[in-house]
């Protein structure tokens, strides 16, 4: 899902709820089922080579018409005040805030690499957070990359995905964007687990989300605005580049071994500084 949550923590309650509800919800009449190669009657699973292989999207017409509402909002709202951040935010400062938010992930990206049994990695974080920490000013410069202490990104809807629980279906989150039944749980168990918001005033911890959904906003502006502009259905774009996306995140998979096609989601919130640089 992504370092932060996107358009805020209570994004998490929304998801959690919406996916309790779809769940529970009559698949419509005129659903799309999946080719019976990918799967039979249920949704796809992790594991087998073509789990994926189809987008499982029986709620199409509802996700369509939450998609152009997160539209609306994005092209008259977050990205004019993006720009505006991009215009007077250096480059350098943008980096230096992605990288302090990617620092506050700590406790999530551990707590999910020992659900998953990644002990290695799990130390190799806990050794970058302290440097980072200290030398990093904070996280706001990452010294442990230079001494090969590279960056994970873990979090529960991946960790769900390691134990076998299917994605389920694919939907699109209000003031979110993409996901799936399977991430919205996980979306809203890493919101409980991050910790600067059990510490501080809601107006705090409202205005370090908005900053963070901001800056990354802002880091990935040329390449929405690109992608927009050449995708003939920018809602199928969307949705087969998070499924593909998520689907490689839950192998695992390297650069070099996930899918060409492999993007991430409509607003680049998991990997907007990869996206950028």
């Amino acid at each position: 899902m992504r370092r932060g949550a996107a358009l805020g923590g209570t994004s998490a309650a929304l998801a959690l709820g919406l996916g309790a509800a779809l769940l529970a919800a009559p698949r419509p009449a005129q659903a799309q089922e999946p080719e019976p190669a990918a799967a039979e009657s249920e949704p796809p699973l992790d594991g087998p080579a073509d789990a994926w292989a189809a987008v499982y999207d029986p709620w199409e017409g509802m996700n369509r018409g939450i998609f152009w509402f997160n539209e609306r909002v994005d092209l008259y709202l977050l990205e004019p005040v993006a720009r505006g951040w991009d215009f007077v935010a250096p480059d350098p400062v943008e980096r230096a805030l992605a990288r302090f938010f990617d620092h506050l992930r700590f406790p999530i990206v551990f707590g999910n690499q020992l659900l998953q049994l990644k002990p290695i990695a799990a130390g190799s974080d806990v050794a970058r957070f302290v440097v980072n920490t200290t030398v990093g000013v904070a996280g706001l410069f990452d010294p442990a990359e230079k001494i090969g202490l590279v960056e994970h990104d873990e979090d529960f809807g991946q960790t769900l995905g390691y134990w076998g629980v299917p994605p389920g279906p694919y939907f699109v989150i209000p003031l979110y964007g993409a996901s799936s039944v399977r991430d919205a749980t996980g979306l809203a168990a890493d919101t409980f687990s991050t910790v600067y918001p059990w510490f501080s005033p809601f107006f705090v911890s409202f205005a370090v989300t908005g900053t963070d959904v901001l800056n990354d906003r802002s880091r990935a502006l040329e390449q929405i605005a690109q992608e927009r502009g050449s995708a003939i259905d920018f809602y199928a774009f969307v949705r087969n580049a998070h499924w593909s996306n998520r689907r490689a995140k839950v192998r695992d998979e390297t650069e070099a071994e996930a899918p060409a096609e492999t993007e991430d989601d409509l607003y680049y919130m998991d990997d907007a500084e990869e996206a950028a640089e």
